[in-house]
């Protein structure tokens, strides 16, 4: 279906909520540059403890060479809060890389020059608004995909 991808997150809550809904969904999650925590940090496995053996996931901790490797080959998406492009105009293929930057910066600069015709935004009424909390982001984007592939979660699961 999709991939979530999170380059340098830097806030553990918002890493454990979003294993948890990879979890919830099948969905693999890959942590990529560096990361603001531990990975035996308590608050994120407050945040997903019960569930991070039910993620498929990884860390990358080389930005560069991560987004060589997919370039040519992966269709990728990059959420930010300063692209024009609605993430709902958007047609994921399966097996598209549905990417989020850091709570704090965003995608790095390098990222959203390199891929920019990639760039998607979660349009907001209120501009005061600086963005959604990235674990909510990661939320509606993903059950976009969700949405579009047609794809139903377990008859009876609770979300």
């Amino acid at each position: 279906m999709a991939t979530i991808v999170l380059v340098d997150p830097q806030i553990p809550q918002n890493t454990g909520t979003i294993a948890r809904l990879c979890a919830a969904t099948g969905t693999p999650l890959v942590l990529v540059g560096t990361l603001g925590f531990s990975l035996s940090d308590k608050y994120l496995k407050r945040a997903g403890l019960d569930y991070w053996d039910e993620v498929q996931w990884r860390h990358e901790p080389d930005t560069a060479h991560f987004f060589d490797d997919i370039a040519s080959t992966a269709s990728m998406w990059f959420f930010s809060s300063r692209a024009t492009m609605a993430y709902t105009d958007v047609a994921y293929p399966p097996n598209s890389y549905m990417i989020f930057g850091s709570e704090t910066d965003g995608l790095p600069a390098w990222i959203k020059d390199r891929f920019m015709d990639r760039l998607v935004t979660i349009p907001m009424v209120n501009k005061r608004v600086r963005s959604l909390n990235l674990a909510n982001a990661v939320s509606v984007g993903l059950y976009e995909v969700i949405r579009q592939q047609g794809l139903a979660l377990a008859e009876g699961a609770a979300v």
